[in-house]
């Protein structure tokens, strides 16, 4: 009797009213010939049905070629449904790979901090280890994915909000998850309090919405003497950092100070979330998160630079 071949199958589970075409996009170009099934508005309690449904008709083997992508812009109901599909794996007699990019702010996040390490080593600056960094818009999903991920990285780092509160609770949690009192938060509402989060920054991240501009080149001017990148993942004008192209990539835009533009870092995170759907595919099991996201970017900047190193 023939085994059945089975086709890879990607499961979106969507926390938002409309799930957004972005990733099955790409998950469709990882896979020409894979299938999508998508469900939106979902709860963790909606998650456990859907899980469990996409678990048994395959069996142990078809389960294998099935993948969870769980999406949404609410990290906390994102969350959610990630503990009720994980809850869902430990139980039922087999799993399958879970895959976590909530609106692409893990792979995005991922991306942004690892250009910022490679424009650091690569301008003779070092390690993210011990540097000052402060996040713009620090309690977004890229923001608050990219202080943790450089809070992991043992930099120091500020992240600005407009609820002091807000920022706290997220300063608080990551800090409690690195177990180091690594992040801190300022309160921004004015040109000022800009300059106070930025005034020992080395390393200057703006993680805020399309539109909004949250530097000047003023204020970098004014306050920032101690910066020494500048990176920036908004590509809708205004820029989130004036002064930075979008297609910067470590691009001299004043004396000492060198920009990272939304479609460099965008690059880096196609390829990103790319590989991360690719690796979460060749896997029965296992959770494919901001950490995993994280160590395929930082490798993809590691071999870059060695590559370069390579030709000198």
């Amino acid at each position: 009797m023939t085994e059945p071949q089975f086709k890879t199958v990607f499961v979106f589970l969507d926390t938002d009213k409309y799930a957004s075409p972005f990733d099955m996009l790409v998950a469709i170009d990882a896979f020409p010939d894979s299938m999508i099934f998508k469900y939106e508005n979902v709860t963790g309690e909606d998650a456990a049905r859907i899980v469990y449904d996409t678990l048994f008709p395959r069996g142990p083997e078809g389960a294998k070629h099935t993948k969870i992508f769980i999406n949404g812009s609410n990290f906390d109901m994102v969350n959610e449904v990630v503990a009720a599909t994980q809850k869902c794996m430990k139980s039922a007699p087999w799993g399958n790979s879970i895959i976590v990019d909530p609106r692409g702010g893990y792979s995005t996040a991922a991306a942004a901090v690892a250009k910022t390490l490679g424009a650091s080593l690569e301008k003779g600056f070092g390690t993210l280890e011990g540097k000052n960094v402060t996040v713009l818009a620090g309690t977004g999903p890229v923001g608050q994915t990219a202080a943790r991920i450089y809070a992991a990285e043992k930099a120091n780092v500020t992240i600005t909000s407009r609820s002091l509160a807000k920022g706290q609770a997220v300063a608080d949690k990551i800090n409690a998850e690195v177990g180091a009192q690594r992040v801190k938060v300022i309160e921004v509402a004015s040109s000022e309090q800009t300059g106070a989060a930025i005034k020992n920054a080395e390393i200057v991240l703006a993680a805020g919405a399309g539109g909004i501009q949250l530097l000047s080149l003023a204020e970098l001017n004014k306050y920032g003497a101690k910066c020494k990148i500048v990176a920036d993942i908004n590509a809708i004008k205004p820029l989130g950092v004036e002064g930075v192209g979008v297609n910067d990539d470590g691009k001299e835009i004043k004396a000492g100070v060198y920009g990272i533009g939304a479609l460099a870092i965008g690059k880096l995170k196609i390829k990103t979330e790319t590989e991360m759907i690719k690796r979460a595919t060749a896997e029965p099991q296992g959770l494919f998160d901001y950490a995993i996201a994280y160590t395929i970017a930082k490798e993809a900047i590691m071999k870059k630079l060695a590559k370069a190193a390579a030709k000198q």
